[in-house]
């Protein structure tokens, strides 16, 4: 009997994880709907002025739906519902600027905009926002009525402990039954409202049977894992559903994330944020923003060329040795702003009233002229426009001694700037201290990566470099 029961469950069907969603259908699929909700309504537009469905708008609509589901934040369980009404509009306003910047900036490429309509454009773009807007209420009010309705799930946490009351935050309150823990009673009591405790891990199989309960979330450290494998094999006696919470935030994640490797599930602990889709946007944006710019600021970078040449000996462009991707040495261009050119294995970075710097030099950096070249670098795709600046070698081979994780943020290509530099890390850093803020920003930049995250960067270091010109020197 117990060989037919092998063969049906199958070896390799035991060894293979499927990703999915623990949330109630209706809510899945209203957690999807935006893109489709903005080809839906550019449709409705195009046919209520009038028009035709024709190619173009067929265009439009895939470009839209390709866009919005990468600009569009993910919209399932983590939905705060406690978020204002305008906050939540907001975001989403700025989300929806984002899809159509870039398909003005594909109207103006492609030279397709006399094919629409100015009218029927303008009400789409005025019209989505609002149904986006409605939807989420859907999406609100849909989550509301299951936690408080007769179909919210009735269910347990195993562990009092940080991963439990996480877990506890973020799920319905309607249908929660109590904690359980390994621990004794007086013990939980140190950190849990003793109301909240519902037993022993010993006594959890009978409670379920005897409660109904629907789902059993299992929240204890790995230690546990002999413990834990006795107690599910319990649970199997009950008809709940049951889930292992391992304690992911123990570690310092960057660009944490679930994967699979052919049917095994991973976590992703430190990672690029530049994989698939997400790595084709970024290096596209690169490119398209990279040669706009070096075309449009071409005649400024050849007379400031000229006047470095004129002013003082040496060469136009300055290259240093620098680690880009994956800790890999790249030359990186800049117009040279000193009467030395340093890249040795002691190299002094630029203080204020350095006297290596040129008069031309002095004016090139405070307004960041002399980054230009990098433009270079980007085409290369040995640097990008976003991302942590990249430190001499020299500097490099010394901080990442004494700064823990400082090279973690060679993950992804050095930027000509990044989200240390505006928000006030510009220029000379004169301590461990400083040097160690700059990183956590770099760090932090890797694991909140995203599209609005560079056009918010962008925007900022144009205001710095016409406003704040205090630390660069």
């Amino acid at each position: 009997m117990a060989a037919v029961i092998d063969s049906v469950t199958g070896h390799d069907a035991q060894r293979r994880v499927r990703f999915g969603s623990v949330e109630p259908a209706i809510f899945v699929i209203l957690s999807q709907l935006d893109p489709l909700i903005c080809v839906v309504t550019l449709l409705a537009c195009a046919l209520g002025f009038g028009g035709k469905l024709t190619p173009a708008i067929g265009g439009v609509a895939a470009l839209t739906f390709i866009v919005s589901s990468r600009v569009f934040r993910k919209r399932t369980s983590d939905i705060d519902t406690s978020a204002s009404l305008s906050s939540e509009f907001g975001r989403i306003l700025f989300e929806w600027a984002c899809v159509v910047g870039v398909l003005l900036f594909g109207a103006f490429l492609f030279k397709v905009g006399a094919q629409f309509s100015r009218v029927m454009m303008l009400t789409w773009f005025a019209v989505t926002p609002l149904c986006l807007e409605a939807v989420h209420l859907a999406r609100v009010r849909t989550r509301w009525l299951i936690a408080h309705s007769g179909r919210a799930p009735r269910y347990l946490i195993i562990g009092a402990n940080s991963v439990g009351f996480e877990l506890f935050r973020r799920l319905p309150k309607g249908g929660f039954l109590g904690f359980f823990d390994f621990r004794s009673p007086d013990r939980v009591a140190q950190v849990i409202d003793p109301a909240q405790f519902a037993g022993h891990c010993k006594d959890v199989a009978e409670f379920a049977r005897t409660h109904g309960v629907t789902s059993i979330y299992i929240a204890l450290p790995l230690s546990n894992v002999p413990r834990i494998g006795d107690m599910v094999r319990e649970l199997r006696d009950t008809t709940a559903s049951i889930y292992f919470v391992p304690d992911v935030f123990a570690f310092d994640l960057i660009q944490g994330r679930l994967v699979e490797i052919n049917g095994m599930p991973a976590l992703s602990v430190c990672d690029t944020p530049f994989h698939g889709t997400d790595a084709v946007l970024k290096r596209v944006t690169d490119i398209v923003v990279a040669a706009l710019a070096a075309i449009v600021l071409s005649p400024l970078m050849l007379l400031v060329g000229l006047a470095v040449k004129l002013t003082s000996g040496g060469p136009v462009l300055f290259r240093q040795r620098r680690y880009g991707l994956n800790g890999e040495e790249i030359l990186v261009y800049k117009f040279r702003t000193m009467n030395v050119c340093e890249d040795g294995a002691v190299v002094r970075q630029a203080a204020k009233d350095d006297q290596r710097v040129t008069w031309l030099g002095r004016w090139l950096r405070r307004t960041s002229i002399d980054e230009l070249p990098q433009l270079l670098n980007v085409l290369q795709g040995k640097m990008s426009v976003v991302g942590p600046r990249p430190h001499a070698i020299a500097h490099n081979e010394q901080y990442r001694k004494l700064i823990s994780g400082y090279m973690i943020r060679h993950k992804v290509r050095p930027g000509m700037t990044g989200w240390a530099q505006v928000n006030g890390l510009r220029g000379e850093t004169k301590t461990l201290e400083t040097m160690s803020e700059r990183v956590r920003y770099d760090l932090e930049y890797l694991r909140n990566w995203s599209p609005w995250l560079d056009i918010k960067i962008l925007a900022r270091t144009l205001a710095i470099v016409v406003r704040d010109q205090k630390n660069a020197h």
